[in-house]
């Protein structure tokens, strides 16, 4: 008599191939110290408890691999991350990401993709959790908070409606997503994030919005490092580092 199959699980992408422009430091900004962590460690940290969450991979830049390594060795030892490097922009790199999956998800042993901007620290184990499950009822989840849309014209300013900001993690089924990013190689299609190219390619998956989170900041200027510190001073629980 076999034993039973191993759970499936989500496996986790985290984008850390960008710059520090326009923090003004010259250093990549995930690799900015926040509260005593490396930006990107927090994304590690909010799922490391979580069951839904297996294999993670990191992508980062070719001169920064062993950088990546050794801050994983100081601030998530014992963690289990791939570290991939990335390409030319986002897509590539996510690509690249997905073919370091790709035994995984042919193996059938990861049935979802959470792709994440590690320069968002500050997601929580809630909106993991909550992008997971929705990818797993309707083939992809992304998150996003409602904004007031303005309008500007002859001097005045006036609301025009409501616009939706995405955040990430963005989740969506391995089979067809890799199948996705698969066909798109094949085309030379560059996408702007995730979603755009299950949109163009995964035409049976319904991508379902969940709500985001308003400390879901992205660390993208130095004033944004001051905010999430002062965020995670006065943090909820669903937002405190495990552990």
């Amino acid at each position: 008599m076999s034993g039973s199959p191993a759970p499936r699980r989500a496996a986790l992408v985290l984008l850390a191939a960008g710059s520090g422009t326009r923090t003004g430091h010259r250093t990549n900004k995930v690799f900015l110290s926040l509260a005593g962590r490396r930006v990107f460690v927090w994304s590690l940290d909010a799922t490391r408890d979580l069951a839904e969450i297996g294999p993670v991979v990191l992508v980062v830049r070719e001169d920064e691999q062993d950088a990546a390594h050794e801050v994983l060795a100081q601030e998530a030892p014992g963690r289990e991350v791939r570290v991939v490097v990335g390409g030319a922009s986002r897509h590539s790199s996510e690509w690249r990401a997905l073919q370091a999956l790709r035994p995984d998800i042919e193996r059938g042993e990861v049935d979802v993709v959470v792709v994440h901007d590690a320069a968002r620290p500050l997601s929580g184990p809630a909106l993991f959790r909550s992008v997971v499950a929705a990818a797993r009822r309707h083939g992809g989840a992304v998150p996003g908070r409602l904004q007031p849309a303005l309008l500007h014209r002859d001097g005045l300013t006036r609301r025009a409606g409501d616009a939706v900001a995405v955040q990430t993690p963005q989740a969506f089924a391995a089979a067809p997503l890799l199948a996705a990013y698969t066909a798109a190689a094949g085309q030379d299609f560059d996408g702007s994030d995730t979603a755009a190219c299950v949109e163009r390619f995964a035409a049976g998956v319904v991508i379902h919005h969940v709500p985001g989170t308003p400390t879901n900041i992205k660390i993208t200027f130095a004033e944004d490092v001051v905010l999430a510190e002062a965020l995670l001073a006065r943090s909820s629980p669903d937002l405190e580092r495990s552990g």
